[in-house]
């Protein structure tokens, strides 16, 4: 009877489980289908929205978990929003999850596009689609300024030192002197490194 109460048990787990993995892929799925469809302004903006999604909504991921994720999709060749999904569906759900959120990322674009091109010169000089679009703009800056202060305010309330100076050199160097990204990641990300080396190398002592 132990046994099989044990057995029955075992059944029971993996049947919750399962059950899980399949409501995570399915909200993930639909997660990702309904931000591609409605997000405008480039990959950073979903990006932002998937923060939302993911870390305040269903919180799957945390703050600190996020920032990693961001940074992973942004440093990686491609399209931060597909890097982005990558990223986060491995994180909730494996490769299957990876998979997911990918097909609920890249289908309204495909879509979306396809149908734009074959009616493309009938507005493409519309007045009222360019101050459509030019709205559109705005409230993509506001979404992005919003996300960039919350994450930024998460850093500052860890109070270390070398990563509010990492992130206020990162801000300078491309806001003021104009630098390109690739260069400032690749810094950040060997400052990164060594500081991971030296902290373990510390420890181990």
């Amino acid at each position: 009877m132990n046994y099989e109460s044990s057995y029955e048990s075992i059944r029971l787990r993996r049947g919750k489980l399962v059950k899980n993995k399949k409501s995570i892929l399915r909200k993930l799925f639909f997660s990702c289908l309904y931000l591609s469809t409605f997000t405008f302004g480039g990959g950073y903006v979903i990006v932002t929205l998937m923060k939302k999604k993911f870390v305040d909504d269903y919180h799957w991921i945390d703050e600190n978990e996020m920032l990693d994720l961001v940074a992973i999709a942004q440093s990686s060749p491609g399209p931060i929003a597909v890097n982005g999904a990558i990223v986060i569906g491995y994180k909730l759900a494996g490769i299957l999850g990876a998979v997911t959120a990918i097909l609920g990322t890249i289908i309204p674009p495909f879509l979306i596009i396809s149908v734009i091109s074959v009616g493309y010169h009938s507005f493409s000089d519309s007045y009222f689609i360019s101050q459509i679009l030019e709205g559109m703009q705005a409230g993509v800056g506001a979404v992005i300024a919003s996300v960039v202060y919350e994450m930024g305010v998460g850093i500052a309330q860890e109070k270390d030192k070398i990563s509010l100076l990492i992130m206020a050199g990162a801000f300078a160097a491309s806001c003021v002197y104009k630098i390109n990204v690739v260069y400032i990641i690749i810094v950040c990300g060997t400052i990164g490194v060594i500081r991971t080396f030296l902290s373990k190398k510390g420890g181990e002592k």
